[in-house]
């Protein structure tokens, strides 16, 4: 069943609702309490994968797992976008790149040419989209991201076009959501929002 459904009563899915969190998710009133309950639960629901969420101080990073430690998707100073933005990246990768240092990803920091700028948006459009959903499952604001402040800017109004476009084929079913995305967003609905499904009218 395609993630963008409702859930059906013998989906395991459902038992995403199980008695896990620690509140609520519409009783959470803080950033802190929100990461605490996503960490809860995405742990959870993916520790088949040997994987944690886990916060970091400074930038985010992702440590493959050794044979005394799980996998590690860490992200940046406690923020909850920051988490979903890097679980994103973490549900496109592949098995492969599970295994590498930051998931193999190419990244040049803050302050790339316009030919590095272009490269950078051509391979977010994809994750930021997923987050978007992630974002949206949680009714959440999102917003895109050029990250590149000191740099060639890029055409922010293009970046948007193109990850709205994105969001717009994987809720129309036109490209397939990465499994792992799918079930995230999925047990997101099952505990935020009676498992409705997510809409196309919700994204702005």
């Amino acid at each position: 069943m395609d993630v963008l459904q409702s859930p059906a009563q013998d989906n395991p899915y459902s038992t995403c609702t199980l008695s896990l969190q620690l509140l609520p998710w519409q009783d959470l009133q803080t950033e802190e309490a929100q990461v605490d309950w996503l960490i809860l639960h995405f742990n959870t629901w993916f520790s088949h994968h040997n994987v944690i969420l886990v916060r970091g101080d400074f930038e985010p990073e992702y440590f493959p797992a050794t044979s005394d430690e799980p996998a590690k998707i860490q992200f940046a100073h406690g923020f909850f976008n920051s988490a979903l933005h890097e679980i994103s990246h973490w549900t496109i990768a592949g098995q492969a790149r599970r295994q590498l240092p930051d998931l193999g990803y190419w990244y040049a920091p803050d302050g790339r040419t316009q030919e590095q700028q272009a490269l950078f948006e051509q391979v977010e459009i994809k994750p930021q989209a997923i987050e978007w959903l992630f974002a949206t499952a949680f009714g959440r604001k999102f917003r895109v991201s050029l990250d590149n402040l000191t740099g060639e800017g890029g055409n922010g109004e293009t970046f948007k076009k193109n990850v709205y476009a994105q969001v717009k084929r994987y809720i129309n079913q036109e490209d397939r959501l990465p499994r792992d995305a799918e079930r995230f967003i999925e047990c997101i609905c099952a505990c935020t929002r009676q498992g409705q499904p997510l809409q196309l009218s919700e994204f702005k």
